[in-house]
């Protein structure tokens, strides 16, 4: 069997797992057994945390030497939701068109996948002495991302393990396979803002105390440019996602307003000035108001341009005819905890499908993707480049 119908293969079993958040439905079973037929050592680690739910996760290795290349991803997917949406059953994994249909496909069944065939194709070509080949693969990364990838890491580091270069299989790719890289990733921060007034008849707007055009002028304050963006990140962005009185009446003026924002920052703030930031901004309307941040734990993170995300670019140009761009746009991934333990870059199959109805992958595209991954294994481990 060829290394690209592997791939395919694997992939389709990994789908037929019902593994939505948090449940694992047997998907990590399904990608340990195979890598332990190709001689990985693999171990399942779970992690508990109150108020969250407990979470299996998967870590393999093959080869005991420097360098340690490690491939990151998920196998846990975000609910499939209403099945009369979907052309074929969501975790039937059918084929048609070229595509195989099915939740997690693309983000990020197929690309475990292809890296899993991958590697081992490359084990089964040299062997495991001329360095290690890993994999941390989590069941919470759609889901809280507390007891996943930040875990598996601090639970690997303190085994002794230590990883040179990491790749996320995440879906980078735009319009076609291999067009993007991701070096990086903005911040998120989540906030919501309260405006406390007085209830009241609507026909007698003097006994009351309206919450909501403060609300207004206070988001207003809020919604204006942060800032240009840096050398390798866009502008920094507030979106208000919702605003809120809970008021069904026509008559009545709320007591309480209040609304919501996400921001995605780039590499010029902390959490820390951006909230001093938004709070010197509120504070400068005179308005009473009170600002609530959630606990952030998705800080903006650039791995700069080296002779490794080269590789991984050279290897893409080669079987695609693609220079990909170096981009950090997007929203969040497990990058933005692996990069406090080696440099790191995410690429992996088209995202125009993710989340979506009728999630699919080119079957040529995750024949490619193995292809490159087996590109990257063989200049990185044979040619002494990294």
């Amino acid at each position: 069997m060829t290394m690209q119908k592997t791939a395919i293969d694997l992939c389709r079993a990994l789908v037929r797992c019902r593994s939505v958040t948090p449940e694992d439905g047997g998907a990590l079973g399904v990608l340990q057994e195979f890598l332990s037929r190709a001689g990985f050592s693999t171990e399942r680690v779970g992690f508990s945390e109150a108020g969250t739910p407990d979470i299996d996760n998967l870590y393999a290795r093959a080869g005991t030497d420097a360098p340690f290349l490690v491939f990151a991803g998920h196998t846990d997917v975000v609910p499939a939701g209403e099945a009369a949406n979907w052309r074929f059953d969501p975790f039937a994994a059918e084929i048609a068109d070229g595509a195989i249909y099915g939740r997690g496909v693309a983000d990020m069944k197929g690309g475990i996948a292809a890296f899993a065939a991958a590697a081992c194709a490359f084990l089964s070509r040299h062997g495991p002495d001329r360095g290690s080949i890993g994999f941390l693969i989590t069941g919470d990364e759609e889901g809280p991302a507390i007891n996943g990838t930040e875990k598996l890491l601090r639970w690997a580091h303190e085994k002794g393990e230590r990883f040179d270069h990491c790749i996320v299989g995440e879906p980078t790719s735009q319009r076609a396979l291999g067009d993007t890289i991701k070096i990086g990733r903005r911040g998120s921060l989540n906030g919501t803002l309260v405006v406390e007034g007085r209830q009241g008849h609507a026909a007698y707007p003097e006994r009351a105390d309206n919450p909501l055009p403060k609300l207004i002028a206070l988001l207003a304050a809020l919604n204006a440019p942060l800032d240009k963006g840096t050398a390798h990140f866009g502008p920094s962005n507030l979106e208000i996602v919702s605003a809120d009185v809970g008021n069904p009446a026509f008559n009545v003026i709320p007591a309480r307003a209040q609304a919501r924002f996400n921001i995605r920052f780039n590499d010029r703030w902390t959490p820390e000035t951006l909230t001093a930031e938004l709070r010197a901004r509120l504070d400068a309307t005179g308005t009473k108001y009170m600002l609530i941040f959630e606990p952030c734990n998705a800080l903006p993170f650039l791995t700069e341009p080296s002779v490794f995300t080269a590789l991984v670019s050279d290897a893409i140009a080669k079987k695609t005819g693609r220079k990909p761009e170096l981009s950090t746009s997007g929203g969040t991934s497990d990058a933005r905890f692996i990069r406090a333990y080696c440099p790191v870059v995410e690429f992996g199959l088209s995202g125009a499908t993710m989340h979506m109805a009728d999630e699919h992958a080119a079957i040529s595209d995750i024949e490619t993707l193995t292809e490159i991954y087996a590109a990257i294994l063989e200049e990185y481990f044979c040619r002494n480049r990294a």
